[in-house]
């Protein structure tokens, strides 16, 4: 209403200043440039507004401990950090400060974001959020602005809705907090983190809001040091990938909810899903229930889980399928794969596919039996082994080579490099910086070209096995690891 009465008296002042024979032009391009700086400047939030996602009792963090499975470690380390913050009283009798500050570290999906919100719902806090990308700008002083606002705002929420805790959350804390000198052109970055590193030392045990700091990093390398000596960031907690039983516990939550079928043994869909992560085995539940709903099935069953599996991994089924000719070749070049990796671990192979996903024309998906974190000489030359399979295959069978290996070779020339740098090939301990490249080159070369003479051997001696397998493929396009273990005639090594 006062819009339209502004805009009817400017109106009528206009017309009665034109019929008094006054030019009102340079006042109306006076008045509409105002308008647009006003604007203008409004806009560039020179004043270091901030957005961010805010918890209270109402619209708290509805997460809990029990919602997040695979992380026990991480876990009991975080409750134990909260519990300095949730009984402050009884801890100051034995002269224990609370952390200020608690970083997580680990891959992305890990659950880094959920441990946050899970920690607010714990100690019954508000929950204040941002990125550290957020907080840098190309005007001075604005990041810094932004950083003394979000401590002010967490300690406003907690007395607005009477809570004695506050939990700021800085997801991608390296953008904010990385190593001070690296950016010459301006030092906005480095104000930014000194002003967080003042509001951390800022905070002390006589504080009525008690305010805990959590990062969330993938790059811990790249943090400045200040930011993580204790009496800010005391504590470096690693969210790393799950286990099998942490992928089975994963599972098992994410599956709760969801009408699955009797025959799914998530035991073993654990096993198959080595290295996911817990959003990979959130998507994986979601994709099987999609691809149950496209096949109109009541219950979700391990057909929907295991096409679900080939589906986070590698991406949709493409519409672009290869001629016979490239098929044929396809076919053959992914059971050599797969017969050296039942060789060299019996019971790996899972599935065996011509079916094109994402960048793959085709694939063999192979589990292991076990998580492992350590990798010796043998296990790294039979996995050069099982790389270099499918293109001798194409090589003493179909007659020549294709660019189909060159994805294989790429990684079989990395873990042959992988070998001579951890000091287990015939040049002993080096040094990355002072070995010279043609001694690198010609040790990688000898490593691949003992595994190349080695897979020769047997693919010549299992050429009839390999075109078996290779026409149930063209027929079907798909072999499962069960049937092709079946099929498999004794292998001579």
């Amino acid at each position: 209403m006062v819009k339209e009465l502004s805009l009817g008296i400017t109106i009528a002042a206009g017309i009665f200043l034109m019929s008094q024979g006054i030019n009102i032009l340079p006042f109306l391009f006076l008045v509409g440039g105002g308008y647009f700086l006003y604007k203008f400047v409004g806009n560039q939030d020179f004043g270091g507004k901030l957005i961010f996602s805010q918890g209270n009792e109402s619209q708290g963090s509805e997460i809990d401990f029990s919602d997040i499975g695979g992380q026990d470690t991480a876990k009991n380390e975080l409750l134990e950090a909260l519990d300095f913050v949730k009984n402050k009283k009884e801890i100051q009798k034995l002269g224990i400060r609370p952390l200020k500050g608690i970083m997580l570290s680990g891959p992305p999906g890990t659950g880094k974001t959920l441990l946050a919100k899970a920690a607010a719902n714990y100690i019954d806090s508000v929950f204040l959020a941002a990125s550290g990308s957020e907080f840098v700008e190309m005007y001075a002083g604005v990041g810094a602005k932004r950083v003394r606002n979000l401590f002010k705002e967490a300690r406003k929420k907690a007395e607005e809705n009477n809570k004695n805790n506050a939990i700021i959350f800085i997801d991608e804390i390296e953008v904010l907090a990385g190593k001070r000198g690296q950016n010459s052109s301006h030092l906005e970055y480095d104000q930014t983190l000194n002003q967080l590193l003042v509001e951390l030392d800022g905070m002390s045990n006589n504080d009525e809001i008690n305010i805990l700091v959590i990062g969330a990093t993938n790059r811990m390398d790249i943090l400045d040091s200040a930011l993580l000596r204790p009496g800010r960031f005391d504590r470096i907690v690693k969210v790393d990938l799950p286990d099998k039983e942490g992928r089975k516990e994963i599972l098992t939550i994410h599956t709760r909810n969801k009408p699955v079928a009797a025959d799914v043994d998530l035991t073993q869909l654990a096993k198959e899903t080595f290295r996911f992560s817990g959003a990979q085995l959130e998507n994986l539940a979601n994709e099987a229930a999609i691809m149950a709903m496209r096949d109109k099935n009541d219950e979700i069953t391990t057909t929907n889980f295991k096409d679900a599996i080939d589906k986070v991994m590698m991406g949709e089924k493409l519409n672009r399928k290869p001629n016979d000719s490239e098929l044929r070749r396809v076919a053959y070049h992914e059971v050599g794969h797969a017969l050296i990796g039942e060789l060299v671990q019996p019971g790996s192979v899972s599935n065996i596919t011509i079916t094109s996903r994402g960048k793959a024309l085709g694939y063999v998906r192979h589990n292991p039996d076990d998580d492992y974190y350590l990798e010796t000489i043998d296990y790294l030359l039979d996995q050069i082994a099982v790389l270099l399979a499918g293109s001798i295959v194409e090589q003493e069978i179909l007659g020549c080579l294709s660019t189909g290996a060159k994805n294989d070779f790429k990684k079989a020339v990395q873990l042959a490099e992988k070998i001579v740098f951890s000091g287990m090939s015939e040049l002993g301990v080096v040094s990355k910086d002072s070995l010279p490249q043609n001694k690198l080159h010609d040790t990688v070369s000898n490593i691949i070209a003992q595994q190349e003479k080695r897979v020769m051997g047997i693919i010549n001696q299992q050429q009839n096995f390999v075109a078996e397998i290779a026409e149930i493929l063209l027929e079907r396009e798909s072999i499962a690891g069960n049937e092709f273990r079946n099929k498999k005639q004794k292998i001579v090594s």
